[in-house]
């Protein structure tokens, strides 16, 4: 497999020292080599925004002092080669040939990136390419390349197992994150995976896993999210919140397949190729 990571923080310093007027087309051409690739349409600019990416009507200070810690960092560097080993662990499963990453700065005063996503998110379900934003801390900087990982699961999972937006259901979204967590977990070890699937515990995860285990079966993407992001993204995105906790599909995810993996004596990347139905038959009999 061949990775092409954009060199993107290249062009959001270009970016961010044009007027500010400049920058939204600026931004619109760094993001349009994935313009067919996005599930949703609508103009490139508005989706950065709503999605907590860095602003293009501001001055701030802290921006180009981020991407250079950035680049000092080497997160390219990092992500291209967390991914070839990732690659190298799912080597049984089907691959596309070239995979593209796309990397965003993200904004640090967004409440909702820094403190419900842990600074840093990604998109991977499109084969073919990832995305990444992250606000960069040191809490996540060596994590960044992880979430390529995480990500770089989904697009080999739903390369081999169908991911149909019609039919798609709750349980097999949070069967998804969970894989993803626990393969990260597996290719390099708890430290490396993101503080999702630990933000809920205690009555919380009781209530969640309830509600999620209760509903796994319902389908369609317009439900799917609520399930695995909790309340206030779905809020968020103006859509119907469901009683979940931030966050809680990750931790119910990964104690599903946990569970599944207790069972069947399989591992993350062994199971990486199951139908979510499957894994499910072994844990909720």
């Amino acid at each position: 497999m061949e990775f092409i990571v954009h060199d993107t923080l290249s062009a959001m310093a270009d970016l961010l020292r044009l007027p500010q007027e400049r920058r939204p087309e600026a931004l619109r051409e760094m993001l349009e080599p994935m313009r067919a690739a996005l599930p949703m349409p609508g103009d490139l600019v508005d989706m950065h925004q709503q999605g907590a990416g860095f602003r293009l009507d501001a001055d701030d200070p802290r921006y180009l002092p981020a991407l250079a810690r950035l680049a000092e960092a080497d997160l390219f560097g990092q992500v291209n080669r967390e991914l070839e080993r990732a690659s190298r662990a799912l080597s049984a499963l089907k691959q596309v040939d070239t995979l593209q990453v796309m990397f965003v700065l993200g904004n640090p005063d967004d409440d909702y990136l820094m403190r419900v996503a842990g600074g840093y998110y990604g998109m991977g379900g499109v084969p073919g390419w990832l995305y990444l934003m992250a606000w960069p801390t040191e809490e996540n900087l060596g994590r960044i390349a992880q979430c390529a990982v995480h990500e770089f699961h989904h697009n080999v999972r739903y390369t081999n197992v169908e991911w149909n937006p019609v039919t798609v259901t709750v349980g097999e979204h949070v069967v998804a994150e969970g894989l993803a967590e626990a393969f990260v977990r597996e290719l390099s070890g708890v430290a490396a995976m993101g503080p999702w699937s630990s933000m809920v515990a205690g009555e919380a995860f009781d209530l969640a896993y309830e509600r999620i285990v209760r509903d796994i079966d319902l389908a369609g993407m317009q439900h799917t999210p609520a399930y695995v992001l909790g309340d206030t993204a779905t809020s968020r995105f103006g859509q119907e919140p469901r009683g979940i906790p931030d966050m809680a599909g990750y931790a119910v995810g990964l104690h599903l397949v946990d569970r599944f993996f207790e069972k069947s004596g399989l591992t993350a990347v062994e199971a990486s190729g199951l139908p979510a139905s499957e894994i499910l038959s072994h844990v909720l009999e």
